[in-house]
């Protein structure tokens, strides 16, 4: 049985439809258990596993619970480290003593967004081994989360992802597309690099972990997962814009001017990381996939008969 934490939104959606469409048991919670409370935590799993068949129990938790409004995050420090830092140490409290496997969703955000330098001047992707330096309370509070885990647990993986967008809820493609459609001229910036992810490829790679067993199993760990490839917010705004007219999620006529701006040009109350690509080698020489590419992703959205803008 598996128990999947923060079902309602963006991420524990897409995980949930996949589960059911893989026949995998699952039971669920969202807000109705508060991950800051362990004994909340530990009652529904008790619940949960009182009510399984003697030869089942519960075996994975999947946590995609968190607290991600990062500029806010700046001023609800403490509400940002209940939920991203002490939630996270419940959970993996609760999975080890019941003897189930932690998937955890971490972000880029544990990095300072500088890239790490080659020998020939040249920036390269984050593997999962490079140093954590983040910048925010956000980026700080994600960190102490996966701290926790490492500390309280043996059996986990960690996922590190970026740039996440879903047919579930609010994002930049569903405000890019809405954006685009209805003015003459927005600004992008273009200078923060990363890799737009479709909530579905990583929710595809989670179900895989779900079945990781002694017959195929994959180390446990941190792992990077993104779709493949790289661009900026501006060029993501501007195929955003293209698809949406391809296939007519906006009038194909209408014309709108997305120019590119710098991060000065546009100030948010918490700083981005400028660079957040992340090396998926790792997950795919465990997994044996490729990763598609981003631009294939975001066309496999705008294709998929749940889009809806928000």
């Amino acid at each position: 049985m598996v128990w999947l934490i923060g079902s309602k939104g963006m991420l524990g959606s897409e995980v949930a439809a996949q589960l059911t469409e893989e026949k995998i048991p699952f039971v669920t919670s969202d807000a109705d258990v508060d991950i800051t409370n362990i004994e909340s935590l530990e009652h529904f799993a008790m619940q949960a596993t009182s009510q399984l068949h003697s030869d089942h129990k519960l075996e994975c938790i999947i946590n995609c619970a968190a607290y991600t409004a990062v500029d806010k995050a700046e001023d609800e420090a403490e509400k940002a480290a209940a939920v991203n830092a002490k939630g996270v140490a419940n959970i993996a409290r609760v999975a080890r003593n019941n003897g189930a496997k932690l998937i955890h969703i971490s972000t880029d955000y544990v990095f300072d967004g500088k890239g790490c330098t080659e020998k020939d001047g040249k920036i390269r992707p984050y593997t999962e081994t490079d140093q954590k330096a983040p910048l925010g309370v956000y980026g700080k509070t994600k960190s102490e989360g996966e701290d926790a885990v490492i500390k309280g647990m043996a059996k986990y993986y960690i996922l590190r992802t970026a740039w996440l967008y879903g047919v579930h809820g609010h994002n930049f493609v569903y405000t890019m597309t809405k954006l685009t459609g209805s003015k003459d001229e927005i600004k992008v910036v273009s200078d923060q690099r990363g890799t737009p992810t479709n909530a579905a490829t990583l929710a595809s790679v989670i179900v895989e972990l779900v079945k990781s067993d002694e017959k195929k199993f994959v180390p446990f760990g941190i792992y990077h997962v993104t779709d493949e490839g790289e661009t900026n917010w501006h060029e993501f705004a501007c195929e955003i814009n293209r698809l949406a007219k391809k296939h007519k999620k906006i009038d194909p006529k209408h014309e709108c001017r997305i120019l590119a701006c710098t991060t000065s040009e546009y100030p948010t109350r918490a700083v981005r990381p400028a660079y957040s690509v992340l090396d998926k080698t790792k997950i795919q020489e465990a997994l044996h996939i490729k990763l598609p590419h981003w631009q294939k992703s975001l066309e496999s959205f705008m294709k998929d008969k749940r889009f809806e803008v928000q």
